[in-house]
């Protein structure tokens, strides 16, 4: 069952989204000032997805928004916005708000954004632990590479500049763009024959022809393309 936080001042449409959000299978808390919301969001893994008006007693919805992010907090956010709150949507959504609905609105709408929300963050997790271009797998957690469902063995480097090339999947990157990303701190230069040699041993271990490459493509003058 997802968690939602509600944070919203007006009673009455408290006591009905709360109903009717719990028949829908959702698992609501509400909070009627954004020092409460505040407090409830202090307690670890609580929440799926927030639920904001835009003004509250002690502030709004969306300076709270702001501060989550510039903390890291990524959890969603959809703000329930009035009808005549058109600048309060484009900076929610500026400030790194993910939807929101018009009041008055209708119940359907509204679990269908959860639903779409909830959906798309889940979706976006799993993105972020695992690159996937065609048969050819990487999963981030592990660091462990896999082509056609066979794992394959990779230089810290290699891997490195894999994942730089499936991260960026479609864009040119220069060698000097390349270079500068591989240095890892740790004093292991990368230089210009090197990264040569990487790019080769990639083509060796991926593509069905290394002569002919159709996965790691050359962009004369300027670098390197990961083609989907």
């Amino acid at each position: 069952m997802h968690r939602l936080l509600l944070l919203e001042d007006d009673i009455s449409l408290i006591d009905g989204l709360t109903y009717s959000l719990r028949k829908n299978g959702f698992d609501i808390k509400t909070a009627r000032t954004i020092k409460e919301a505040e407090e409830l969001l202090g307690e670890k893994d609580v929440f799926d997805l927030l639920l904001f008006d835009v003004t509250l007693p002690d502030g709004n919805g969306i300076a709270l928004c702001e501060r989550l992010r510039e903390a890291g907090n990524s959890l969603p956010v959809i703000f329930l916005t009035a009808a005549d709150e058109e600048t309060s949507i484009i900076r929610g959504l500026d400030s790194g708000g993910d939807d929101y609905v018009t009041k008055p609105f209708k119940l359907g709408e509204l679990c269908s954004r959860i639903r779409a929300l909830l959906r798309r963050s889940s979706m976006k997790g799993e993105e972020e632990r695992i690159l996937r271009a065609g048969n050819l797998e990487v999963n981030l957690e592990e660091s462990r590479v896999f082509l056609k469902g066979e794992p394959v063995d990779f230089t810290g480097a290699e891997y490195r500049l894999l994942c730089l090339f499936l991260k960026n999947a479609g864009k040119v990157l220069t060698r000097g763009m390349l270079l500068d990303r591989l240095w890892d701190g740790a004093g292991n230069f990368v230089d210009d024959n090197t990264l040569s040699v990487y790019v080769r041993r990639l083509r060796e271990k991926l593509e069905e022809d290394p002569s002919e490459p159709v996965r790691l493509k050359t962009v004369r003058g300027f670098g390197y393309q990961w083609k989907e």
